[in-house]
């Protein structure tokens, strides 16, 4: 029977996310192998690491009992002849044993998409639901076009297009902060704090900030550079398309994580 066609967008969209990972993977054990002790090269896979996490946990649906999301963990551990794990192991083995996690999840998706019946525990990702990334939103009419939104910050990071990432990624943030803030009620935001008139007025840092003076949202936002503070300026969004260099993977990268942790902030089970 052939795959609905949400979960064939779905399966494209992770399959370009697992892609554009695995190559970046790969540069980076060339590099520690070549230096291992490059700080530089340390420092981008801390943050390769990062988003192998966060695509790993949306495929295993949230959950650290899911088969995939043991094999991310376990992949840090260095482990004694009787298999006891001892502490963590080095960078470049850490980038190997990731990258085998990551064909891991290609071949799954595989399988899934042909809708192979694989026994056992590597049954593809099929034994978790989806994941629901937007349940916290209040509005239904919002939800499809946040995830929509989400979903192309992803691809645009994994194709290196900055800009694109960055803009979309900011969107959703103040998309979902928004949400929680008219849910929040006005009396409730005013004893925070906030500005007279209607949210909409507000400006981005406006809603940032009284969000998280009203307890929705912690300290992640303080991280955001300052670009994405001003990614609502049409000067700066035409300049960021038309320099590359004015929106840096960096920035793209850093407003991503942001976008997680107050979605973390907003749906504290998830």
């Amino acid at each position: 029977m052939p795959i609905e066609e949400s979960l064939r967008a779905q399966i494209e969209s992770y399959r370009s996310q697992l892609g554009g990972l695995l190559r970046r993977g790969h540069q980076l054990s060339e590099t520690l192998a070549a230096d291992p002790c490059s700080a530089s090269a340390i420092a981008a896979t801390r943050t390769w690491q990062q988003d192998c996490g966060i695509t790993i946990n949306q495929l295993s649906g949230g959950s650290k009992a899911h088969w995939l999301a043991r094999s991310f963990s376990e992949a840090f551990l260095l482990r004694s002849v009787s298999g006891l794990a001892l502490e963590g192991a080095a960078p470049g083995q850490i980038v190997e044993r990731l990258l085998d996690v990551l064909k891991q999840a290609v071949r799954s998706l595989a399988e899934m998409e042909q809708g192979t019946d694989v026994p056992g525990d590597s049954s593809a990702l099929s034994e978790s639901p989806p994941p629901r990334r937007f349940e916290f939103v209040r509005s239904l009419e919002l939800r499809p076009m946040v995830e929509r939104a989400y979903l192309e910050s992803r691809r645009a990071l994994e194709r290196q297009d900055y800009p694109s990432a960055l803009l979309n990624s900011c969107g959703v943030l103040e998309a979902i902060v928004t949400d929680a803030l008219a849910h929040n009620g006005m009396s409730a935001l005013a004893a925070a704090g906030a500005p007279a008139g209607e949210i909409a007025d507000w400006s981005f840092e406006t809603r940032l900030a009284v969000a998280e003076r009203a307890g929705l949202i912690r300290g992640g936002c303080a991280r955001l550079p300052a670009v994405a503070r001003r990614y609502r300026d049409s000067g700066d969004v035409e300049a960021a398309r038309d320099a590359k260099p004015v929106v840096s993977e960096r920035d793209a990268r850093l407003a991503g994580q942001v976008l997680h942790v107050v979605m973390r902030d907003l749906d504290p089970g998830r």
